[in-house]
């Protein structure tokens, strides 16, 4: 059935985002697109005529989750369109019939800022699928979905480090880089319009703009840090074989660009990095951690590790809880090793790894958890006492507090700075005392 399309300006759409902040940026690409065709992005799903699922296809339980919802959506509204996007649909895109067949347009990931044409085709009644590979654009958005003051910039689509576990090239494809002069300008456009908080992500920050023949994170840091006026840059995801050591000394001369540095070592003992596809050992983990905690006694670290890689034996679990204690990470995620098909670590399985049961592989992962969950309190107790600007997130009105980050807190994944007295209204930076440390968050008051 098709829709009016003379009356499109009473058309609504909703869209729901699954994943990662990549994902969200994506999702704000899709808007600006659709409203281009003169539709109306609503916030309220009962009130919209279709709705797009911007779905992650990572690992399994991102996967079940996409699934899922798919499934939830049609059940509970079933006179709407649906729309499947994202990396699911990307991954498994010759099964999405067979898989949805009660869907109403399939969309990949390449090209996000492009759906508005298989939106049109949907209302006209068609079941357009597309698999785009265009690589990334020009990113257009009107519409963030952030809290107010903080924004996410991708730079890159894409990954060439090909770890053997990780399924991201098979979704992403290979390296796509922006230029450096149309992310500046995003950037600088985004300030201008009171933005506080610019978060660059990418698969991997540090090798943008290698496939445009020269790489650009250092060249925009030292481009932004000739602006006037106050803000904060957040760099979101650094392979550690690849970490820029001159990065260090940009963040010493501009505290603008935040100490924070979020290096995914997945692992500590060297022959379950090696079957990763990588180069590191506990050595060379130690030896950048302990280099950016000399040369920046302030900076904060975030890391993710995963448990039950091919080759995990009890000694190389042993590694990694020695390496936690040793390193004292500020922030840490921890998640179970995911089979993925068409991987390489998918096809060691026989070779290398007498399968975790699922139970042991929770167990090490909940130890691990403990772990860290000694230690974040600590590392944060070098701020009680300390006079730092918090970005206000939201207020609690029956509570008479509000609720903000610092710049040690990446949003959605860290800790928060609960705020006590004082005016505030969203998007505000605000002076605050830290008074204390309350499992991973801090407690502050406005200071005088």
């Amino acid at each position: 059935m098709s829709i009016d399309l003379n009356t499109k300006t009473h058309i609504k759409f909703f869209i729901e985002t699954l994943g990662c902040s990549k994902n969200q940026v994506d999702s704000e690409s899709m808007v600006a697109s659709i409203e281009k065709y003169g539709y109306e992005y609503t916030e309220n799903v009962d009130d919209a005529t279709f709705v797009i699922i911007n779905t992650c296809g990572f690992i399994k339980p991102a996967k079940e989750q996409s699934i899922n919802t798919f499934f939830n959506y049609r059940s509970s509204y079933p006179g709407k369109k649906i729309i499947i996007t994202g990396c699911f649909a990307q991954r498994y895109f010759d099964s999405l019939g067979e898989m949805f067949p009660d869907a109403d347009g399939f969309y990949g990931s390449q090209s996000p800022g492009q759906i508005g044409e298989i939106i049109k085709s949907v209302l006209d009644g068609e079941v357009p699928a597309e698999k785009n590979d265009n690589g990334i654009t020009q990113i257009e958005r009107d519409r963030i979905f952030n809290f107010k003051g903080s924004v996410f910039v991708k730079v890159a689509e894409g990954c060439n480090n090909n770890c053997n576990y990780c399924a991201i090239p098979l979704i992403r494809g290979q390296l796509k880089s922006r230029t450096l002069d149309d992310v500046y300008n995003e950037i600088v456009s985004l300030i201008d319009k009171g933005y506080f908080e610019i978060n660059l992500i990418a698969q991997d920050l540090a090798a943008w703009g290698k496939d445009l023949g020269h790489k650009e994170l250092m060249s925009l840091l030292k481009k932004l840090s000739l602006l006037n006026g106050k803000f904060w840059i957040r760099l979101l995801y650094i392979h550690p074989d690849k970490f820029p050591t001159e990065l260090l000394e940009i963040c010493r001369k501009d505290p603008r660009i935040l100490p924070y540095f979020d290096i995914p070592f997945q692992h500590a003992s060297r022959p379950v990095l090696k079957k990763m596809g990588r180069a590191g050992s506990y050595e060379k983990h130690m030896n950048l951690v302990n280099r950016i905690r000399h040369e920046l006694p302030n900076s904060v670290i975030r890391s993710t590790i995963m448990v039950g890689h091919p080759g995990e034996g009890r000694k190389e679990f042993a590694e990694v809880k020695r390496f936690l204690e040793e390193a004292q990470l500020d922030w840490v995620g921890f998640f179970i090793y995911s089979m993925e098909e068409d991987t390489k670590s998918f096809k060691m399985r026989n070779a290398f790894w007498d399968k975790l049961s699922k139970p042991a592989a929770e167990k090490r992962k909940r130890i691990l958890e403990d772990i860290q969950s000694q230690i974040t309190p600590i590392r944060l107790e070098q701020w009680v006492g300390q006079t730092i600007d918090v970005l206000i997130e939201e207020e609690v009105k029956e509570e008479n507090l509000f609720i903000g980050r610092a710049s040690i807190d990446a949003p959605e994944v860290d800790g928060l700075v609960v705020v006590r007295g004082g005016n505030c209204k969203e998007g505000d930076v605000v002076k605050v005392k830290i008074v204390s440390v309350s499992s991973v968050d801090l407690i502050g008051q406005i200071a005088d």
